[in-house]
C-alpha cells in the first residue's frame, strides 16, 4: 500500500481509481452497481467532482483487493494538498493586521483578483513587516506596477526588507 500511495499522493483518489479500472479491464457502470452506487456518482468521483466518503473507501479497496483504507489516504493526502495550496494563495495572516482590512472581511479577500486594492491599502497604511509581507507575496514587479516605486518606505528597497524579514 504505501508504495502506490507514495506514487499518488495528492492526486484525487477518483482519477487512482479510473486508472486502476482501465487497467484491469472494468468497465466504471457494473463497478458502481456491484459497489451498490449509482453509476452517476462513480462517474463524478473518476472525473474528480466528487470526494470518497469512508463507506466508499472500504467498499472500493474490498473490490478491488486493496488494503483497507488506501482509497480514504489518497483522500485525505489530496485534501492536504487543497490545503496547502490554498494557505500558499493568501498572505501570512500573522503578519498582516486585520484592522487593515477594516472595511472587508479578511477571509472573503480575492488576494489575486484584488491585489491592486490589497497592494495600494496596505502600502497607505501598513507597517513594514505588513509591506515587507506584501511584497513577498506579490513580488517586487507587481509591487512596483501598483505603487510607482520599487521602495518599501521611500528609501529601503524591496529587497533589503526581504532580507530583513528572512532573517
Amino acid at each position: 500500500m504505501e508504495a502506490l500511495i507514495e506514487k499518488y499522493k495528492g492526486i484525487h483518489p477518483g482519477m487512482v481509481l479510473e486508472r486502476e479500472l482501465t487497467k484491469r479491464g472494468l468497465k466504471k457502470r457494473p463497478f458502481a452497481l456491484d459497489l451498490h452506487i449509482y453509476p452517476q456518482q462513480l462517474n463524478e468521483l473518476t472525473k474528480a467532482k466528487r470526494g470518497i466518503t469512508a463507506e466508499l473507501a472500504i467498499k472500493i479497496d474490498e473490490a478491488l483487493g486493496l488494503e483497507e483504507g488506501t482509497m480514504f489516504l489518497l483522500q485525505a493526502y489530496y485534501e492536504l494538498k487543497k490545503a496547502k495550496i490554498k494557505m500558499q494563495s493568501r498572505p501570512n495572516f500573522e503578519i498582516l493586521r486585520n484592522a487593515l482590512f477594516w472595511d472587508a472581511n479578511i477571509d472573503q479577500i480575492d488576494w489575486q483578483n484584488q491585489a491592486n486594492w490589497v497592494i495600494k491599502r496596505v502600502f497607505e497604511r501598513g507597517n513594514e513587516d505588513e509591506k515587507t509581507e506584501i511584497s513577498r507575496f506579490y513580488g517586487k514587479k507587481k509591487i512596483k506596477e501598483v505603487t510607482g516605486s520599487d521602495k518599501i518606505n521611500g528609501n529601503q528597497p524591496l529587497i533589503m526588507a526581504h532580507l530583513r524579514l528572512s532573517k
